[in-house]
């Protein structure tokens, strides 16, 4: 782990280090250049590109016959999933309906000063993708906290795509999950072309309006180039933890926050800051304390010695200032006085607040989504919500009354901009 104090020489410039301005999403000229080309090659060859590409990259053989989920491997994943799982599932599904139609937004309308009926309406989208990340364990969560919330949304078409096992199908636990979350199509692919697929089509794969979920550096970049051709939610990279504690905090609450975080692996980011130095070297301690005790020892261990840094602070306030300038996925606030320091947080995709506040929870069933903005873009984005799947559309109606007042106005716009149609279509209603 680097370990850092405000007495270090390198401390102001490793801060300095934390406020990631980087583009979300740009990946090196190697890796645009490899995702354009897929692309490129998708909207010119359709399923066949998508096809050789899985091949390429996952070893798979699809044909059109068999890119998409089968009602056989839905019926044998319902029956292969075991209890725990389905309730597991329904209660994740719960919370997050829940939290999502608080979130939705409404439709309204009210009159301007003239007079004149405005309001907004919010449509849920015709068809949305959603992508599911494959790897070493099946991310059943991952299906809930993006197809679940268009389930909430009422979207009547939601395609999921995934990439399948060796064994050319996909896990029974996530195949679940996902039609459980209202999946109305899933084809077993994953990688840049299945981006491409969804939001260009192909001939058997209809294309969609709007993509949302994270995934690896050529998903993203490719979610990031196609931008234009559709709506996306956010460009997610690598998950990250930030925890900002005082000395009321619990060392090995703290350690095992950070634990949960490195057992991501990979590209995984794990960060601590504190103005207790007491509290530091606890949570070290109990960091090689729980590590031996986890099954993915080796990979957490990797994240630790390549991907984690702490921080003593001189001030909570410092601890503060550094977590807005960071703009952390996740943020652990464990600190006395918590609505005075809430407060001051003003860059973060999802805030846990207190001791017991678990960033696990989160992740599984609390109710928000888990995918979040990360490499400092939640200064610019949000995480996933309910009202990403809706679209926006204002309505405007008058009666002859509002548009005379509404009249003046307008001509001395037209008249300022020579746009003397304009103001014609307005007095012509008026006369």
């Amino acid at each position: 782990m680097n370990v850092l104090s405000y007495k270090d020489t390198g401390y102001p410039r490793f801060v300095k280090k934390l406020d990631r301005r980087a583009v979300p999403g740009t990946a090196g000229k190697k890796v645009e250049d490899i995702v354009s080309s897929i692309i490129a090659d998708v909207q010119k060859r359709g399923n066949k590109a998508v096809f050789e590409y899985t091949q390429k990259f996952d070893g798979l053989k699809f044909t059109t016959s068999s890119l998409f989920v089968s009602s056989k491997e839905i019926d044998d994943a319902y029956d292969a999933v075991d209890e725990d799982l389905k309730k597991a599932v329904a209660t994740s599904k719960r919370n997050i309906h829940a939290f999502a139609k608080r979130s939705m937004r409404k439709n309204w309308k009210a009159k301007n000063h003239e007079g004149v009926e405005i309001g907004e309406r919010f449509i849920p989208y015709d068809r949305v993708g959603v992508y599911v990340p494959g790897g070493k364990a099946p991310l059943v969560s991952s299906a809930l906290m993006t197809a679940a919330f268009a389930q909430a949304a009422e979207v009547p078409q939601i395609l999921a795509a995934t990439p399948a096992g060796k064994d050319g199908k996909i896990n029974p636990a996530l195949l679940y999950a996902l039609v459980e979350s209202g999946a109305t199509e899933i084809i077993k692919i994953g990688g840049a072309q299945a981006i491409a697929a969804m939001s260009l089509g192909t001939k058997t794969v209809a294309p969609v309006e709007k993509i949302f979920g994270p995934g690896n550096v050529f998903v993203v970049e490719a979610k990031r180039q196609l931008v234009g051709a559709v709506s996306i939610d956010l460009l997610p990279g690598p998950s990250e933890v930030l925890i900002v504690a005082d000395k009321s905090a619990n060392a090995k609450f703290i350690a095992a926050d950070m634990l949960a975080q490195a057992e991501h692996s990979g590209d995984s980011v794990v960060g601590f800051v504190t103005n207790s130095k007491r509290l530091l070297v606890q949570v070290e301690k109990e960091i090689e304390k729980q590590v031996p005790t986890l099954n993915r020892e080796k990979y957490i261990r990797e994240v630790l010695n390549k991907n984690t840094f702490c921080l003593h602070t001189k001030s909570l306030q410092d601890a503060v200032d550094i977590c807005n300038t960071y703009a952390p996925e996740h943020l652990s606030l464990v600190v006395e006085d918590e609505d005075r320091w809430l407060a001051e947080i003003r860059n973060a995709g999802a805030i846990y607040v207190g001791s017991l506040a678990a960033v696990a929870v989160g992740d599984f069933v609390a109710g928000p989504s888990h995918t979040l903005p990360t490499g400092g873009s939640g200064k610019s984005f949000s995480g996933l919500r309910a009202d990403q799947f809706q679209r926006r559309a204002s309505v405007v109606r008058m009666n002859q009354k509002a548009l005379k007042k509404s009249l003046a106005t307008v001509e001395t716009f037209a008249r300022v901009e020579g746009l003397d149609a304009h103001g014609k279509s307005v007095s012509i209603r008026v006369d």
